[in-house]
C-alpha cells in the first residue's frame, strides 16, 4: 500500500518533461537556436548522404571517390556565406532587394525559354555565344545556375513587400490584381514551361503568402482553379517540346502522372515506372534500421538520380525507417520554427516573408518525398538540404539566413539582445544587434505567444 501511494505521489514523466520543454521554448532566442540546430543538422546529413550516394560511381569514373562531394562541399560553404550575409541584412534592405531579384529572375527565365524555343525550332543548339541552356539550367561559360531558384527568393521578398504595402486594401480583388497577379502569371508561364515541379512550389509559396495576409477564401478558390488549368496546359505543352519533351514523342509529364496512378503490377517497369520501382526497392531493402551507412547497393546505377531527386530512397536503404524519421523530425522542427517566427514577428513584411519561406521549404520536401514513396507524381524536385545541387543549396541557405534575421528581430529576442549586447567584434563577425521594438503602452497585455508566467503576472491586468 505504501509503495502504491508513493507511485501515485511521484510525478509522471510527461508532467516533468512538458514544463521543461515549455520553459525552453519560452526563452527569447529559442526560435533562433531551433532554426540553427535543425538546418545545421539537415545540412550535415545531406553532405553525408551525397558522399555515400556518389562515392562509388565517382571512383569508378574518375578514380577519386571525393570528386562529387568536394563540389557539394564548396556549394555548402557558399551557402553558409549566403546565410551569413542574409542574417545581417535588415528588413528594409530585403524589401528593396526583392524587386531587383525578381527582375533578374524574370530576365534569366525569359532567356532560358528563348534558348529552349530556338532549340525546339531547330534554329540553334540552345546556345547564344557563351550562354547555353540545358533543361532547367543556364550556363555562363563554366558557371551554371537555375533561374527557377532565384524566382522563389524573388517571389518571397517582392510578394511580401507588395502585400505588406497593401495593408487593409487586400479585401478588394483589384488590389491583388495589380501588380501581383500579372507578375505571378508571367512567372508561372516562364517557370512551368521548363519545370513543372518548381511551378508547383511557387504556387504553394504564393498560397502561403496570401494565407498569412488574411486574404478571403474565394481568392484561394480562384487561384486553385487557375493553377489546375495551368498544370493541364503545361502537361499538354510537353508534347510540343516543353521541358525535356520533344515534338512527336510521348508526353513524359502525362506518363509520370499516369504511372503514379497505375498499380505497379500493371505498369511498364522498363519505362515510366522504372524509377518508382527502383526507389521502392531501396526503401524495402532498408527495413527498420537500414543496411548501414555506405553499404547500399541500389545507388550503383540502379536508382536514377540517386544523389539528387531520389536521395530519400538512399536514406531509407542505408539508414532505414529510423534514419527517415530523423530527417522528418528535423524538417518538422524547421517547419514549426518557421511558422513560430512568423507568428511572433510584429513587422508585417517579416511575418509574410517567414510564412512564405516556410511554406516553400515544406512544399518542396513534401513533393519530393511523396514522389519517392509513391504518394505523389515524380516532379524532379530536390529535397531541401539533403539532395546534391549547387544553386538550390545556396538559395535554401540564404532563405534560412533570412529566417534567422527575422528570429533575432522578434520583440522579446530584440529586447534580450539589446539588454545584454555582445562585444563589438562578435557583432562585426556574426550579426549586428536587431532594432528595438517600440515600447509597449502601459496596460497593454502581452500577445499570447509571448506571455511569461501565469495570467495576471507581468502584464497590464496586474496594474
Amino acid at each position: 500500500m505504501a509503495d502504491d501511494r508513493m507511485q501515485k505521489d511521484r510525478p509522471s514523466l510527461s508532467r516533468q518533461l512538458l514544463p521543461a520543454v515549455h520553459g525552453l521554448l519560452a526563452r527569447p532566442l529559442s526560435s533562433y537556436y531551433l532554426l540553427i540546430a535543425s538546418s545545421g543538422l539537415l545540412l550535415l546529413i545531406g553532405l553525408t548522404m551525397v558522399f555515400s550516394a556518389t562515392s562509388v560511381e565517382a571512383y569508378a569514373k574518375n578514380g577519386n571517390a571525393f570528386a562529387e562531394i568536394s563540389s557539394q562541399a564548396v556549394y555548402a560553404l557558399l551557402g553558409l556565406v549566403a546565410f551569413w550575409v542574409c542574417q545581417r541584412l535588415p528588413a528594409q534592405t530585403l524589401r528593396t532587394l526583392g524587386k531587383y531579384i525578381m527582375g533578374i529572375a524574370i530576365v534569366l527565365l525569359a532567356l532560358l525559354a528563348v534558348l529552349h524555343a530556338l532549340k525546339s525550332a531547330k534554329i540553334g543548339s540552345g546556345q547564344l555565344g557563351p550562354i547555353k541552356s540545358d533543361l532547367n539550367w543556364l550556363y555562363f561559360g563554366p558557371v551554371s545556375l537555375q533561374p527557377g531558384e532565384f524566382a522563389k527568393v524573388g517571389m518571397v521578398l517582392w510578394g511580401a513587400d507588395v502585400i505588406a504595402g497593401k495593408g487593409p486594401k487586400l479585401a478588394h480583388w483589384r488590389e491583388l490584381a495589380m501588380p501581383l497577379f500579372p507578375v505571378v502569371g508571367l512567372l508561372f508561364v516562364l517557370v512551368g514551361y521548363n519545370d513543372l515541379g518548381t511551378m508547383l512550389v511557387l504556387l504553394a509559396l504564393i498560397v502561403g503568402l496570401l494565407w498569412a495576409a488574411g486574404v478571403r477564401m474565394r481568392f484561394f478558390a480562384a487561384l486553385g482553379v487557375l493553377g489546375l488549368a495551368g498544370v493541364g496546359l503545361l502537361i499538354a505543352a510537353a508534347s510540343r517540346g516543353a521541358g525535356s519533351g520533344a515534338v512527336g514523342e510521348s508526353n513524359y509529364r502525362l506518363e509520370r502522372l499516369t504511372s503514379f496512378l497505375t498499380p505497379l503490377s500493371e505498369c511498364d517497369i522498363d519505362k515510366a515506372c522504372y524509377q518508382i520501382i527502383q526507389g521502392r526497392s531501396a526503401i524495402f531493402e532498408g527495413g527498420w534500421f537500414g543496411v548501414g551507412l555506405g553499404k547500399g547497393a541500389l545507388k550503383w546505377g540502379w536508382v536514377p538520380e540517386a544523389e539528387n531527386d531520389f536521395i530519400f530512397s538512399i536514406v531509407a536503404e542505408e539508414l532505414g525507417v529510423v534514419g527517415c524519421t530523423v530527417v522528418l523530425v528535423l524538417l518538422a522542427v524547421l517547419t514549426y520554427t518557421g511558422f513560430r517566427i512568423a507568428r511572433r514577428s510584429s513587422d508585417p513584411f517579416r511575418r509574410l516573408a517567414a510564412s512564405a519561406i516556410t511554406t516553400w521549404l515544406v512544399a518542396q520536401a513534401v513533393i519530393n518525398m511523396g514522389g519517392v514513396v509513391g504518394l505523389l507524381p515524380i516532379t524532379g524536385l530536390p529535397l531541401p538540404f539533403i539532395s546534391a545541387g549547387g544553386t538550390a543549396l545556396v538559395v535554401t541557405m540564404a532563405a534560412v539566413g533570412m529566417l534567422a534575421s527575422f528570429a533575432r528581430a522578434e520583440p522579446d529576442a530584440a529586447r534580450a539582445l539589446n539588454a545584454r549586447p555582445t562585444p563589438r567584434w562578435v557583432r562585426l563577425v556574426w550579426a549586428p544587434l536587431p532594432p528595438l521594438p517600440p515600447p509597449r503602452r502601459p496596460g497593454t497585455p502581452r500577445p499570447p505567444a509571448q506571455k511569461k508566467g501565469p495570467v495576471g503576472v507581468g502584464d497590464g491586468r496586474r496594474r
